[in-house]
């Protein structure tokens, strides 16, 4: 971990937490997802720079100790794109590989969307890209098919997921989520609340340590969750600002993974939406897809050695 160098970046108008491991050769871009930071990468990383790849991990927009705006409408995927593209130009940059997971997969489809001149080549994690409904806001679909208790639906009213994050410790927030393997809709009713029980133990898997889980914790006692949660809060104004881009496809190469315990995996219609062509026709420069069996939403921590390969694997047939 020590060959891990940190910066921060003045990009886009905030200041940029960035964690990298220098070197001249081919650049890669991790975009970390919620609740999580550039440390979530730390494996990937060290692999790939030992491979001879310029690494290069952010603390995104309203994470860790990058700047986090209050409105939730400095969250949309032209902000968020449009730091990372500064990010680059700041480095000197011209083309990456991008790697992403959970969150930092959407910014990364979008990513592509946006500015596919500066994308050599993608491998995405856990969320599959979504094509734009042109008829109904995402929020709006979401309480019509999993109800008004879905995690998405419940994270919309400001202030609200924040005050149950705060009623027990940040560690067991961070915990509950990097643990969980139910692979079911994750629904939380305003009487469980997202804290749940405060005396909680949790066991941690051979994975993830105590180290790990403080280094999360201690970053989002510093700062809360409202910058992660901005992110959901934003969906719909996303929907409104990328009208434009209705029915456009993924236009780079592609690898997706995701494990079989994943909740993203379990939505209902993803499967389908996976296997029976659905996907390939938005992204039809998918190349590789991979399911990792016995393995969670937190795929690139549980399962390290195995990513980095997968990632290493794919990115130097180009």
């Amino acid at each position: 971990m020590e060959k891990i160098q940190h910066s921060n970046i003045r990009v886009n108008g905030i200041n940029m937490h960035v964690a990298q491991i220098s070197n001249s050769g081919p650049p890669i871009l991790f975009l970390h997802g919620f609740p999580e930071l550039w440390y979530t990468w730390r494996h990937q990383m060290l692999h790939l720079s030992a491979a001879g790849y310029r690494t290069i991990a952010p603390d995104l927009r309203g994470y860790g100790g990058t700047d986090a705006p209050t409105s939730a409408s400095e969250y949309t995927v032209f902000h968020i794109v449009g730091d990372l593209v500064c990010l680059l130009d700041a480095l000197g940059i011209d083309q990456v590989f991008l790697v992403a997971h959970d969150w930092g997969a959407i910014i990364a489809w979008n990513f592509c969307l946006l500015r596919p001149d500066r994308i050599k080549a993608l491998v995405n994690m856990s969320v599959v890209f979504s094509p734009r409904n042109p008829v109904r806001k995402p929020i709006e679909s979401m309480r019509k098919m999993f109800g008004n208790d879905y995690y998405i639906c419940r994270f919309q009213p400001p202030g609200e997921a924040e005050e149950e994050f705060a009623r027990v410790d940040t560690a067991l927030v961070i915990k509950k989520f990097l643990t969980s393997r139910n692979p079911g809709l994750l629904c939380v009713p305003k009487e469980v609340g997202f804290g749940g029980n405060p005396n909680a133990k949790i066991a941690l898997p051979s994975w993830l340590s105590e180290e790990d889980v403080d280094y999360f914790a201690n970053a989002f006692k510093r700062t809360g969750f409202t910058g992660g949660l901005n992110y959901y809060r934003a969906m719909d104004l996303n929907w409104e600002l990328t009208a434009a881009w209705t029915g456009e496809q993924i236009k780079v190469p592609v690898k997706f993974m995701v494990g079989d315990l994943d909740l993203t995996y379990n939505t209902p219609g993803v499967k389908d939406y996976i296997h029976k062509g659905g996907f390939k026709k938005h992204v039809p420069f998918l190349q590789e897809l991979v399911i990792m069996e016995g393995v969670a939403h937190f795929i690139n921590q549980e399962k390290p050695q195995e990513v980095s390969e997968h990632i290493h694997d794919f990115i130097k047939k180009f």
